[in-house]
């Protein structure tokens, strides 16, 4: 069974290499995110362009570091088990 941190690595990489690449959708439920996960996102996101900008990475190691930060992330937001009732949350 894959955990809610796993889970949510897993669609938060997914998507922010999509759309690092210009391929993303920017519907969160079309992506089959929760609003949570989709701010993950677009912080992930962020971080990996702006470390693109001031060349600290490069277009093939960008991906190990926004895998990193959605790891850190996803764990900070499901540390306590599921960070609400809501399915959309």
């Amino acid at each position: 069974m894959t955990s809610d941190i796993d889970l949510c690595v897993s669609i938060v990489v997914h998507w922010s290499r999509e759309v690092l690449d210009g391929r993303g959708y920017g519907d969160y439920q079309s992506m089959g995110m929760s609003g949570g996960q989709y701010d993950i996102l677009r912080e992930v996101v962020d971080a990996g362009r702006a470390a693109l900008r001031k060349g600290t990475t490069t277009p093939d190691t960008v991906g190990a570091l926004m895998e990193r930060q959605a790891r850190e992330r996803c764990a900070a937001r499901y540390r306590d088990g599921r960070p609400t009732e809501g399915p959309w949350r």
